[in-house]
């Protein structure tokens, strides 16, 4: 008998998801380890307290760090971890937060690296009752700026590395610890969806946070690494704004697990069967009228590769951003990464693709690109409809 989808018992679309490990889907496909840790725990009792030391020595194992621990969340653990370095183990300023008086108080980031991952980032580092300094302009940091707003009330240095930040002229990460450091500054690194454990504590970040639930493939969590004096006081933050903050026993279970299966698993085997998908799209929209497609490596250096789908309206007789709308609204949905859509692009990721999907995939562009090459009307809505179209759409919730 076929395993029936719960989507569909409760009445959800089954989308297929080519845009990535994106919270707004659901984040990734949990690995089949952390499955069974999460169902085994969860009829259980455990103490939390052991819990999370056991959590610790496997993220030291994996990340080189001293000690770590597991939140709700990456974009939880950024408010911890500025709170902790406001705090330190201070039992009291811990309960007074966010009221950060007599605290040093004051966080800087730079400009470029002041994004949005589904809220500010500003918003994170201000619930810990934090001010944001930024560095720089948008496209343009330098270490001299950095230090120039360095002051004896500075708290923290916080660095994103993410596809969302400006890609030029940013501090990189080794000098931007460096300037840091001179001034006794300890560096908060963001790096929620990066393969990369151990290089960012390399290049002088004293906390590195990660998300549990992107590619490593665990439940809803964030994990924190760092030196073990550092970590205790990100983990003490439990008794203050963290507590809403919390995570269960079932998120630190699944992002363990998580974390010991990454030490096993087939990466080149992963990369072969991405590498199959991408080829099957390329094939699939090779020789369109108006449409181009190539591998485009992952920004931030991780071993992935995506399809750059690019989009000549007046030859493929449908825009980009039409063509992403009519993927997701069709049957199954068919989500691509669109965030850069506006330029008349959008990629096509493989890293959460269950069998069969990239064939799916393959199968739905034609059929829109078809209908759009057929209709006597072209397919090209503005983009500024889209934009107001879409905002709209957020206050409808929960209609």
């Amino acid at each position: 008998m076929p395993i029936e989808d719960i989507r569909r018992r409760l009445g959800l679309r089954p989308v297929i998801n080519v845009s990535g490990t994106m919270t707004g889907l659901g984040a990734s496909i949990v690995v089949p380890d952390a499955v069974e840790a999460v169902a085994a725990i969860l009829s259980e009792f455990v103490e939390m307290s052991d819990l999370q030391r056991r959590a610790s020595a496997v993220i030291a194992d994996l990340t080189g760090a001293e000690a770590g621990f597991v939140t709700a969340s990456c974009s939880a653990a950024i408010s911890l971890a500025v709170a902790a370095c406001m705090t330190g183990p201070d039992l009291v300023a811990i309960e007074r937060l966010p009221d950060a008086a007599g605290l040093k108080d004051e966080v800087v980031i730079q400009s470029g690296h002041m994004v949005s991952y589904g809220a500010p980032i500003e918003q994170a580092i201000r619930i810990a009752g934090a001010k944001v300094v930024p560095v720089g302009q948008a496209t343009s940091a330098a270490a001299y700026q950095l230090a120039g707003a360095l002051t004896e009330n500075t708290a923290a240095a916080v660095y994103v590395v993410s596809h969302h930040v400006v890609g030029y002229a940013q501090i990189p990460l080794n000098i931007f610890a460096e300037v840091a450091h001179a001034r006794n500054v300890p560096v908060i690194v963001d790096a929620a969806s990066e393969y990369d454990l151990k290089g960012f504590l390399a290049d002088g970040a004293d906390l590195v946070l990660y998300s549990g639930h992107k590619f490593l493939g665990g439940p809803t969590s964030g994990i924190v690494a760092g030196s073990k004096a550092r970590v205790r006081d990100v983990y003490l933050q439990n008794r203050g704004i963290g507590r809403g903050m919390k995570v269960g026993k079932e998120g630190i279970v699944g992002a363990v697990a998580a974390l010991q299966a990454w030490k096993t698993r087939d990466h080149d085997g992963i990369r072969a069967r991405e590498r199959k998908a991408l080829d099957c799209w390329a094939e699939a929209l090779d020789g369109r009228p108006g449409i181009i497609a190539e591998i485009a490596p992952d920004p931030t250096k991780n071993p992935l590769d995506r399809l750059k789908v690019s989009v000549n309206p007046a030859e493929a007789r449908i825009a980009a951003w039409d063509l992403a709308d009519r993927l997701a609204a069709g049957d199954p949905p068919v989500i691509v990464r669109d965030h850069e859509v506006e330029h008349g692009y959008f990629f096509l990721d493989p890293c959460n693709l269950h069998p069969g999907e990239d064939l799916i995939v393959a199968k739905r562009l034609a059929v829109e690109l078809d209908q759009a090459r057929t209709s006597n009307l072209m397919a090209a809505t503005s983009f500024e409809e889209r934009l107001r179209a879409r905002e709209a759409a957020i206050l409808k919730w929960p209609d």
